[in-house]
């Protein structure tokens, strides 16, 4: 008995299965409110800065607001140039939130929601001046100026050296606690926890800046028990919280600009003292890379730029080579 071969025709009626019309299941736009949320989302989960995930929050909603784009898919680089127009802002500001809206929609474009990253090619022209760090007589002068018997003062002094010696960040500054200070090794170990790149780091400082943050923390835990605070912070204020409630309301940023101001000094701000950091090591003969890797930066283009010389000091750079 012959086995009964199988049947090859289905009997099913299997129309549009191929059909080019999209699925109409699928149709609703991808909301811009509804894709911030999600790359918020994404970046907290992945551990970014607080400070970063605002500016996403601030400047992509602005975009909404000014340009009142819905869809994600809708948005183009007249949306762009729209919004960028209706700043009232300096070119350079511009850039910044201009950076900030592109990699929002570079998060985008990697999560298959656009298909064309059409901002690529959006430019804004900023003049690039030499910005100059804060020197080692500037810093010698503005210490002497401080009265180390006052606890803010002493405070102060201490982190303007620190900031001055590591180039750390005042981010960075305002989360540290004494578990970081190796006294005996002179030494600031920082675990990643609190640095922008979070990989840890070990930066050396001199006796000068041992012998302040020695008597420092001593006076942080009598400010603390007479505030009746609890924390591990090496920077606090005279009530023993912290110096910074968030990163535009910080206290020693203040009071550095009030120094600043009063003693006519020019270079004296977070910024200043940390590029006068990367300078010095520069000058004693440090390459990019130590002084990159000192930095925290992620790419030695970026310490490249960060050491931005102006004419005379290419010059006088150069010539040690003749």
């Amino acid at each position: 008995m012959s086995k009964r071969k199988p049947s090859l025709h289905v009997k099913a009626d299997l129309t549009g299965v191929f059909s080019a019309q999209p699925n109409t299941r699928n149709t609703t736009a991808l909301t811009l409110e509804k894709a911030l949320s999600i790359v918020l989302r994404h970046m907290h989960a992945s551990g970014l800065r607080e400070r970063t995930m605002n500016d996403y929050e601030l400047h992509v909603s602005h975009f909404a607001k000014i340009t009142e784009v819905k869809n994600l898919e809708d948005i183009n680089t007249d949306h762009i140039y729209e919004w960028l127009s209706s700043m009232n802002v300096s070119n350079q500001t511009k850039l910044t939130r201009l950076k900030c809206l592109k990699a929002f929609l570079s998060r985008c474009f990697d999560n298959g929601w656009i298909t064309v990253n059409y901002w690529r090619n959006v430019r804004i022209k900023v003049d690039n001046p030499v910005k100059e760090g804060a020197t080692e007589r500037e810093i010698r002068m503005l210490l002497s100026f401080l009265d180390l018997t006052k606890f803010v003062e002493l405070r102060d002094a201490t982190a303007i050296l620190l900031m001055y010696q590591t180039g750390i960040r005042i981010g960075t500054l305002t989360n540290l606690k004494t578990k970081h200070i190796d006294i005996d090794a002179q030494t600031l170990k920082i675990d990643g926890g609190i640095l922008k790149n979070h990989q840890s780091i070990h930066l050396p400082f001199d006796d000068t800046l041992a012998r302040l943050i020695d008597v420092l923390i001593t006076q942080n835990e009598l400010v603390r028990k007479a505030a009746r605070t609890n924390n591990d912070l090496l920077f606090i204020t005279k009530n023993g919280g912290r110096i910074a409630t968030s990163p535009t309301n910080n206290n020693l940023i203040k009071r550095l600009g009030k120094y600043a101001k009063d003693f006519g000094l020019k270079n004296i701000n977070p910024h200043a003292l940390r590029r006068g950091f990367a300078k010095n090591l520069l000058g004693k003969g440090a390459n990019i890379a130590l002084i990159s890797k000192a930095l925290g930066h992620s790419d030695i283009a970026v310490t490249t730029r960060y050491l931005h010389l102006d004419k005379e000091e290419v010059a006088n750079s150069l010539r040690n080579y003749l």
